[in-house]
Order: structure tokens, then C-alpha cells, then sequence
């Protein structure tokens, strides 16, 4: 208990699955949260049951599309919590993640780049004075194994999201004189009903996992001042979905 005892943290992307896992873990640990999504009503939801159970969070509506709602969106954090040590980039528009390489159109890549990349740096930049001043920040951004692996049909999905990865590992190096760490983490987990059809998982493991039990503790993890000697990594809690291959 208590890892994250009076941090402040800011999680994109936290009205449902992993964002909504990682800001109720952050909460119960400690930390304030800015939980942050485009959405009002659901991140009220987020917000309500953090704060039901003793925890302290605010709601902030942000579409992460936009530069000056995510200027904003740091701003009403800074305002109500005093600082930002912790940020997590788990946002993303999973509307158009798919086309063959062939079919790729440019307006369809720099759809997943604004809203993954770019917006990533976009919160990183606002958010840095705050991170150096924290004197331990972390940043745990969110990329995906499909890019790793080169998943078939996904081509403009894996270009954002390794660029997410090369964006992490450039900022970690820059960083880390203002003690600010950067990691990367490569989930696989089930954020959809029973009701959708999926393939078996093909990992080691055999299954899916859980976002509140398998992939926010991993985030708490990097968010933790036991990962204070980590930085540039890339995390992969997937089961044994690349054994390794991830570096």
C-alpha cells in the first residue's frame, strides 16, 4: 500500500479498460489522479468509485486530439493537485487502426499519429516542468506488441505505435539528467465483451490478461520509485506473447 503515497498522476484514456485498471490502482495506492478522457460521463463514473473507496481523483475531459485541451487538461490538474509526477499515455483512437499496407491511405497514418505520437509528445511537453520539478517523474507510455510483431492488416496502428516506442527511448535518454524516467509498456489483455469473437491467445501463458490484475500493477511498477533504475524500457506484460523480443 501506499507506493505512489502523494504523488500526482495524470492517466489519458481512463474511462474504461486499462486506463480506468491503472487510475483506480494509482488512487488505491496513493497517488491523486487527473482522470482523463473525452467523455464526461464516464470518467465521473472513474472518479465516483476512487473516490467512494477513500481515494482522490479528478475528472478531466480532454480529447487528446487537441493541443489546447491537453494544455488545459495540465493545467486543471496542476491547479487542483499542486504538480504532475507521474504521466500515463494510454489514450488511443481504435476507429481506424486497420488497412493493409498497399490500401494505406496518408490521411489514415496521420490519423493514428495525431492521436498517438503526437499527442503523446504533445502531454510529455506540458507536462515536463513539472516532471524535472517532481525530481522523480515517470512518464509509462503505451505502445503494442502488434508493431513488434508486424500484425498483418494493422500497418497504420504499428507505425504510430512504434513511433511511440522510438518517441520513449529519445526521451529517456534527454530526460534522465531531470531524473525523469520513460518507459514503454506492451499489454495484452481482454478490454472487450464476452459477447466479440476473438481468437485463443497464442502466448505462453495461455490466455488474455486482466487489466486490473496483470497489466495496472505493471504501470504501478514504473510509476514506483522501486523502478527509479529502469528508463527506455519497453515492458511487455503479454504472457509470453515475444519471449524477449521486444528489445
Amino acid at each position: 500500500m501506499n507506493r505512489v503515497s502523494e504523488k500526482v498522476a495524470i492517466v489519458t484514456g481512463a474511462s474504461r479498460g486499462i486506463g480506468r485498471a491503472i487510475a483506480m490502482l494509482l488512487a488505491s495506492e496513493g497517488a491523486k489522479v487527473a482522470v482523463v478522457s473525452r467523455t464526461a460521463s464516464e470518467i465521473e463514473k472513474v472518479v465516483e468509485s476512487i473516490n467512494s473507496a477513500g481515494g482522490s481523483a479528478l475528472a478531466v475531459v480532454c480529447d487528446i486530439n487537441s493541443d489546447e485541451q491537453i494544455k488545459t487538461a495540465v493545467e486543471q490538474t496542476v491547479k487542483a493537485f499542486g504538480g504532475i509526477d507521474i504521466l500515463v499515455n494510454n489514450a488511443f483512437d481504435p476507429s481506424v487502426p486497420q488497412s493493409t499496407v498497399l490500401n494505406l491511405s496518408v490521411e489514415q497514418l496521420q490519423r493514428n499519429f495525431d492521436m498517438g505520437p503526437v499527442s503523446y509528445l504533445r502531454i510529455m511537453q506540458y507536462c515536463y516542468p513539472w516532471l524535472k520539478k517532481s525530481g522523480e517523474g515517470r512518464v509509462i507510455n503505451f505502445g503494442s506488441i502488434a508493431g513488434v510483431l508486424g500484425m498483418e492488416g494493422y500497418a497504420p496502428y504499428n507505425m504510430a505505435k512504434e513511433a511511440v516506442r522510438a518517441l520513449t527511448r529519445t526521451a529517456a535518454r534527454e530526460w534522465a539528467a531531470d531524473k525523469i524516467t520513460v518507459n514503454n509498456v506492451l499489454p495484452v489483455a481482454k478490454t472487450w465483451g464476452d459477447d466479440v469473437n476473438v481468437p485463443p491467445p497464442s502466448n505462453a501463458l495461455g490466455r488474455y490478461g486482466s487489466a486490473e490484475e496483470d497489466i495496472a500493477p505493471v504501470v504501478l511498477f514504473l510509476a514506483s520509485r522501486d523502478a527509479q533504475f529502469l528508463t527506455g524500457y519497453t515492458l511487455t506484460p503479454d504472457g509470453g506473447a515475444m519471449i524477449d523480443s521486444a528489445r
